[in-house]
Parts: structure tokens; C-alpha cells; sequence
């Protein structure tokens, strides 16, 4: 006996297609940043990409990038997308991390052949965020501004212990934390200054 539902004409309303993309100003953007050396250069374009989201207009305060850890190389960039893409779930560290795993044509950065990566994020990871770094391959991650600076302006970042760093540590990835702070609690203010909505409070 089968339990397949027989086709309908509009059985299934939704859509079938989630187009993820990032906002055109962000190609060729790093141009204009320099090289990507040292952690300092990596977080500096993060917190670069937060502050131009917010100067136009095009989502929360929060930027990301992916490095080849040796070499410095940009693998990719990630900017808060949740309003601009209606999807609770584009974070820019998700958005990095997906964009990087699509240029190295896997799901896991550390499948054979790739080298060490890591991701570099202008805010301390919310719970979904830090979830996808477990998963996502990358062996050491570097966040700017702290969770509570997130909190101050009114953005719940969700459930996050110290448990769930020394879970992470525990599996190999790295953990660098308050890397240039006060330069990405700025980015912080200056959306709350502009009246920047708080999409999940």
C-alpha cells in the first residue's frame, strides 16, 4: 500500500526556488580595502561591509568575510540580508559561509584539498550563526563587537552559553574574541542612530 499524496493542482502553493543573493554593491567593493594579511585587515573589511550595509540602506549592521587562513585570500563576503531577502535566516555569517562553500564547490571547508579557513565576523555570532560555523568546515572564526553590544540596541542573538564555544573548541575550531570591538559597536550605534529596525526582537 502506498501513502503518496496523488497530485493536485495546487496541492503545494509555495515556492519551490529561495534566491540568495548579495546586494550589488558589495562586488568590488574590497577593492578599495587592501590586502588581508593579519586578523586586524580581515576584520576591518567586516566591519567596513556592516557599516556600508547600513549607509545604504540595505540591511542590519553586520558584515562578514571568509579567508584563506594562511595566505589571507578572500574567499568571500556576507552582509545582513534578512529584510532585503525575507528570510529570517540570511545573517552575514551565514551569507559568507554559504558564498564561500559554493566557491569551493563543497559543503564542508575542510574537505580534501582546501586549506585552513576562517571566518571573521564584525559581531559576536547569535545562536543560529554559531550553529552554522560548527558545520561549516572553517577551523577558526573571529568576532568584533561583543553580544551584548547587539543586545544594547535591542537585537536578541538567541541562546549562547560558554558551553557552546568550549563545544566548538573542543571540535578544533579556533576562537578570537573581541577583535577590534570598539570600531564594530560603532557600526552598532550608528544603525541605532538611523533609526535601523530591530527585525527580531
Amino acid at each position: 500500500m502506498q501513502n503518496d499524496v496523488p497530485a493536485q493542482p495546487g496541492f503545494f502553493p509555495g515556492v519551490d526556488v529561495v534566491t540568495i543573493s548579495l546586494p550589488a554593491w558589495t562586488k568590488g567593493f574590497t577593492a578599495f580595502i587592501g590586502g588581508f594579511k593579519t586578523d586586524e585587515d580581515r576584520m576591518r573589511l567586516a566591519i567596513a561591509l556592516a557599516r556600508e550595509n547600513v549607509l545604504r540602506g540595505s540591511g542590519g549592521p553586520f558584515g562578514a568575510a571568509v579567508f584563506e587562513e594562511e595566505s589571507g585570500k578572500l574567499v568571500s563576503v556576507g552582509v545582513n540580508s534578512v529584510e532585503r531577502l525575507g528570510n529570517s535566516a540570511m545573517h552575514a555569517e551565514v551569507m559568507a559561509l554559504m558564498f564561500a562553500q559554493a566557491a569551493a564547490g563543497s559543503f564542508t571547508l575542510r574537505a580534501p584539498g582546501l586549506r585552513p579557513h576562517v571566518l571573521v565576523t564584525s559581531c559576536e555570532p547569535c545562536a543560529m550563526c554559531l550553529g552554522a560555523v560548527l558545520w561549516s568546515g572553517v577551523q577558526r572564526i573571529a568576532w568584533g563587537a561583543p553580544r551584548g553590544a547587539a543586545a544594547a540596541v535591542g537585537f536578541d542573538e538567541g541562546p549562547v552559553f560558554p558551553a557552546s564555544y568550549q563545544y566548538l573548541e573542543d571540535r578544533g575550531i579556533r576562537i578570537v574574541r573581541g577583535l577590534l570591538a570598539e570600531e564594530a559597536q560603532e557600526v552598532l550605534r550608528l544603525y541605532q542612530e538611523r533609526g535601523g529596525s530591530i527585525y527580531n526582537a
